[in-house]
């Protein structure tokens, strides 16, 4: 299944900003997280097709994952 990955902000460094990835059915997006070796303290947010979601949710074919840092500031 082919999904579509978009990565916002400090997960774009040494990486890619949008990229379409082929994986096996029963794929959950921690197996993105894990794969891209993206740090889960540092994940705030995980949109799937631009809806809320979580790290434990399965892909399906088309998909796409947006994975946004927290934002630290004062």
């Amino acid at each position: 299944m082919n999904v579509t990955i978009k990565l916002v902000g400090i997960f774009q460094i040494s990486r890619f900003k949008e990229a379409v990835h082929e994986y096996p059915s029963g794929t959950r997006v921690r197996d993105l997280v894990d794969e891209l070796r993206i740090s889960g303290p540092l994940l705030g947010i995980v949109l799937i097709n631009d809806i809320h979601a979580c790290v434990e949710d399965l892909l399906n074919d088309g998909d796409t994952v947006c994975l946004l840092p927290f934002i630290d500031g004062g």
